[in-house]
């Protein structure tokens, strides 16, 4: 399975805000016991000056205010990661367009979409494994606009490699032997929903590519059946024929 996705960043912040609340939140259990041990131990005949009391207490309802600012942010930030969840569980069994590099090599083929800001003097398209391994190159279309790449799923040396997720480099070069920008996106059949590091995430050919639900542009209804389907009514109407 190839995962791509802001996971691993989302938990570091997550831990970040933790550890930022629980400081705060002993900061708190430490100024109220300065100031309680203050208040009783102070001197009856030279007491807390009331602007300096005022001043604590001012200190102590910020302290106070922050904490609760932060658990109302963290229920909101929970609160808006299910409403992300549930808004994605609409795209499985749909064709979900994606801005990704990352495509499926399914029944012998494999199709990316790019698209190109200005006309081309030349295009590379690399095409690489799961492992980073180079083992395809195409050219591609150089004219300005959006551009399919579609590749049978052969090596350079005309060997059929295996199913599996393939990634997409284009290598755009204009008239100065520039590099150019480019984009490339994909479609395919949305086959489940999860969450993984507090981010929606959907999944394609039952989870052998998993990218977060952010990067998906466009959803419609898919063109195409599910996969190991039969048409039952087409086979029942057969064999009523048949048996009339």
């Amino acid at each position: 399975m190839t995962e791509v996705s802001a996971a691993a960043q989302s938990q570091q912040a997550q831990g970040q805000s933790k550890l930022a609340t629980a400081d705060l939140a002993n900061n708190f259990d430490t100024f109220l016991t300065l100031l309680t041990e203050q208040l009783k131990n102070q001197d009856p005949l030279d007491p807390l000056k009331s602007e300096q009391f005022v001043q604590q207490l001012v200190q102590f309802s910020s302290v106070e205010q922050q904490i609760a600012s932060n658990e109302s942010l963290e229920a909101l930030l929970a609160l808006q990661q299910s409403d992300a969840q549930l808004t994605s569980l609409q795209f499985i069994g749909k064709d979900a367009t994606v801005n990704t590099t990352y495509t499926l090599l399914e029944n012998g083929e494999a199709k990316w979409e790019y698209g190109l800001p200005q006309e081309a003097q030349s295009v590379e398209l690399l095409i690489t494994d799961e492992t980073g391994k180079q083992v395809r190159r195409l050219d591609g279309d150089t004219s300005e606009g959006v551009h399919e790449a579609v590749w049978d799923g052969k090596d350079e040396a005309g060997n059929t490699l295996p199913p599996g997720v393939y990634q997409l480099e284009v290598v755009a070069k204009d008239a100065d032997d520039v590099i150019m920008d480019y984009a490339v996106r994909v479609t395919h059949r949305v086959t489940g929903v999860e969450m993984s590091g507090g981010q929606a995430q959907v999944s394609f050919a039952n989870g052998e590519l998993v990218l977060p639900a952010s990067l998906v542009t466009s959803v419609r209804e898919s063109q195409t059946p599910p996969p190991n389907t039969t048409d039952t009514g087409s086979e029942n109407e057969d064999e009523s024929q048949a048996a009339a």
